[in-house]
């Protein structure tokens, strides 16, 4: 089963793109509100991809895909964010992340990011 750990400060939008995520099959969905229990639920969880917020209270969501990456060189991190400036998305890129999602976006979109992460996983056979 794909595991994927779900982190947003705001319950809303984690409601949302996990109700995305079941239409697309995906039901095996973690959630973290803030970087700090992201750093910790991927440990516990070792899911297959993180879809990750930028701005949250406590540690940032870049400061937990820096984390998340130095725990795991192979992590699958998309980020999700409202913060489309060119310089974040390359500092995110260069941090670990694999992919870079604008809120707000269409269903369609999230669908094939998480479909191309799953999709490489199965390949490399992880």
């Amino acid at each position: 089963m794909f595991k994927i750990l779900l982190v947003d400060d705001s319950e809303y939008m984690r409601g949302k793109i996990k109700g995305i995520l079941a239409e697309g099959g995906y039901t095996e969905v973690y959630e973290a509100g803030n970087g700090v229990e992201a750093c910790q639920r991927y440990e516990e969880i070792k899911p297959d991809l993180v879809l990750m917020d930028i701005v949250m209270p406590g540690m940032s969501g870049m400061e937990a895909l820096e984390e998340i990456c130095s725990i795991d060189e192979n992590a699958s991190v998309v980020m999700c964010s409202a913060m489309k400036q060119e310089p974040i998305i390359i500092d995110a890129m260069r941090l670990g992340a694999k992919d870079f999602i604008v809120k707000p976006f269409e269903d369609e979109t999230l669908l094939q990011a998480v479909a191309a992460i799953a999709k490489e996983k199965d390949d490399l056979g992880a």
